[in-house]
């Protein structure tokens, strides 16, 4: 197994912990030099927090940890493709790579509405692999979203 995929099973742990705590399942890792440095999950119902997504929760835990807000040397693994928000906040914490799973053709600024990463109008362009464990995140949608139309 890659380490892209060693890395995306554990956003797929965190993106189950969301479920838990009925949250959508959306989970994230933040990876520098090869070290996990944070994860994170959704947590916009929780914290009554309309940022709170995984990818945000897990970037601003890294950049604490770290003790910098330039992540140039991290990448950001998480389950589905990051919206307009999350997508612009990797833009200004400046990190190298996304790596995600499903495709958000709804909200997705990283190649499905937008491609934030690559626009050239920004001062700051990062490199994005999508498809990672793409079937794993989206039945994992799938599911949570199933059992909400039940009740």
């Amino acid at each position: 197994m890659d380490a892209d995929e060693t890395y995306m099973r554990l956003a797929l742990v965190q993106a189950a912990l969301a479920a838990e705590i009925g949250e959508v399942p959306i989970g994230a890792v933040v990876v520098c030099d090869g070290e996990v440095v944070a994860q994170g999950h959704n947590r916009r119902e929780i914290d009554h927090d309309p940022a709170g997504h995984a990818e945000l929760l897990a970037i601003r835990l890294a950049a604490s940890r770290l003790e910098r807000w330039r992540l140039s040397d991290c990448t950001v693994y998480v389950t589905l493709e990051p919206c307009p928000m999350c997508a612009g906040l990797m833009h200004q914490a400046r990190i190298s790579r996304c790596v995600f799973g499903a495709h958000d053709p709804k909200a997705g600024a990283l190649g499905s509405l937008y491609d934030l990463h690559d626009d050239h109008r920004l001062n700051h362009r990062f490199d994005v692999s999508s498809g990672i464990l793409a079937q794993e995140s989206t039945a994992m949608l799938k599911a949570f979203f199933g059992k909400l139309r039940e009740r």
